[in-house]
């Protein structure tokens, strides 16, 4: 037994994970008092604050829009606070720069694919993820943990009264795998994610539906036989995921 454990550890990897282990992943609900909903969400070194915000109305485009009249809508802001990596980055004043306002979509895209808008009427969600510290996975960490922070804040709307129809229809959960030194590996960290090969986030549903897929090739072109064992590799993450964000919701109606 002692040999067969040894042989699944990876010894490439920085914490000596074997090559398909999440690093230890930790939910809190509620970390903070005046959000309707807020998750403080850990991977491994890597914390992502997520906030909720219930607002009433909803934006121009849906208030114009004929076939969207009573629609509610989800959107996301991410941002990085200045000492989340091992240097100051400054703060973003104005529009967002590049990375943040893509990050943003892709947490805001993620959402809205699990939600009933209709369900919510003409409310808009905002889900604000900022990193408190970075070391790899940070736009996964922002899906998974803002997931949990829109449920909460559904959840208070359901008891509240205000909504009639439970509008979270799947959950959604990210994580990155990486071809790295020759290796697929599950949920990359920095020094990881910093020389592989190929980096993908895949964002799924508890299904394993894919809601979306993010990947480049860094320094060479990597064969399709290996981003399919990539994307087989994300589901054990993927379940792991929802498994922390079930454990974060108790007593929420999530999806089956």
């Amino acid at each position: 037994m002692a040999r067969e454990e040894t042989a699944l550890v990876n010894p490439y990897r920085v914490d000596a994970r074997a090559a398909d282990a999440m690093r230890p992943v930790r939910i809190e609900p509620h970390p903070l008092r005046h959000p309707e909903g807020s998750a403080l969400i850990e991977v491994g070194e890597t914390r992502v604050l997520c906030t909720a915000t219930v607002e009433s109305g909803v934006p121009h485009f849906l208030r114009n829009d004929p076939k969207k009249m009573g629609t509610g809508w989800v959107t996301a802001e991410y941002a990085m606070i200045p000492r989340a990596t091992n240097v100051r980055i400054p703060r973003e004043r104005g529009s967002s720069g590049a990375r943040s306002s893509e990050i943003s979509r892709l947490v805001g895209r993620s959402l809205r694919a699990v939600c009933d808008l209709g369900a919510l009427g003409q409310r808009t969600v905002t889900v604000d993820c900022d990193v408190l510290q970075a070391d790899g996975g940070t736009r996964a960490a922002a899906v998974t943990g803002g997931f949990v922070a829109l449920a909460l804040a559904m959840e208070k709307l359901r008891l509240d009264e205000s909504i009639v129809e439970w509008p979270l229809r799947h959950f959604a959960a990210a994580v990155s795998v990486g071809f790295v030194d020759g290796s697929v590996l599950l949920d990359l960290d920095y020094a990881e994610d910093s020389r592989a090969q190929l980096d993908v986030n895949v964002v799924k549903t508890q299904r394993m539906e894919i809601i979306e897929i993010q990947g480049t090739a860094e320094t060479e072109p990597v064969p399709e036989e290996t981003f399919r064992a990539m994307l087989a590799l994300s589901d054990r993450g993927i379940r792991n995921l929802v498994e922390c964000q079930r454990r974060a919701l108790p007593g929420v109606p999530c999806p089956a």
